[in-house]
């Protein structure tokens, strides 16, 4: 389904296979293609039209994968769904973060005089959110998941997974992060290059103080079912 000329597409690029799954099932005239071996589900959610897609790991996966959202879809926005470590003691397990930027934490052309985490000859060190998209989804989360906390800050994207509280230290020195993960700054990077609206979104799997861990298939159940509710309210409430 590509969008016609005056309509709006939103595209999902979510993290888990049963996320991806439970969206799928709520959505009518649904149809795939299967792009750069990743399957695009096209079609309707809660009256408004969506694109669905699991991008695989790493920032080269959810890069391309926003890019064919961009040429194949021509999607009007982008909101990127899945989990994250916590980089602030108050932000707890199986909360939601809400990007207002987000950047990618391991690009370093210190050397040639940029500052650690700016891509050369880009002219922003981290890329905004869309605004309006952010204040809708915050809005949506309180009101479907009022059970949990929902926060706002900036993602900071690797091609690593950060485990050591050294590292997750120097994230929160350097860039003033309020989450890691693999993928959201590619997107984000995506999304600016082609002047559209985008929004990540992460529960957080993980904190920077060793406190006790959720065990991890309960959290990922109750990751799953939050952020469906999220994206279906939200989807609902994209429109012009």
């Amino acid at each position: 389904m590509r969008r016609k000329k005056g309509e709006r597409m939103l595209g999902i690029i979510g993290a888990m296979d049963e996320e991806v799954a439970k969206l799928q099932e709520k959505m009518a005239d649904a149809a795939i293609v299967e792009k750069a071996g990743m399957k695009f589900f096209s079609g309707k959610l809660m009256g408004n039209d969506v694109v669905v897609v699991r991008s695989g790991i790493g920032k080269v996966n959810a890069a391309i994968c926003s890019q064919i959202l961009v040429d194949e879809f021509h999607v009007s926005a982008i909101v990127n769904t899945g989990i994250a470590g916590s980089l602030r003691s108050e932000i707890n397990i199986g909360d939601i973060v809400l990007s207002t930027d987000a950047l990618q934490h391991d690009m370093d052309a210190v050397a040639f005089g940029y500052p650690a985490g700016q891509i050369p000859r880009m002219d922003v060190l981290a890329f905004p959110a869309d605004k309006a998209l952010l204040e809708l989804a915050e809005a949506c989360c309180h009101e479907v998941n009022p059970e949990i906390g929902v926060w706002t800050g900036r993602v900071v994207s690797g091609d690593q997974f950060v485990s050591s509280k050294e590292k997750k230290n120097w994230l929160v020195e350097t860039f003033g992060g309020s989450c890691t993960e693999m993928e959201g700054a590619a997107i984000a990077q995506a999304a600016y290059q082609n002047k559209i609206p985008y929004l990540v979104v992460r529960a957080i799997s993980d904190k920077a103080d060793d406190s006790a861990n959720m065990d991890y298939q309960e959290f990922e159940a109750a990751a799953i079912t939050h952020s469906v509710k999220l994206l279906l309210a939200l989807a609902e409430r994209f429109h012009s």
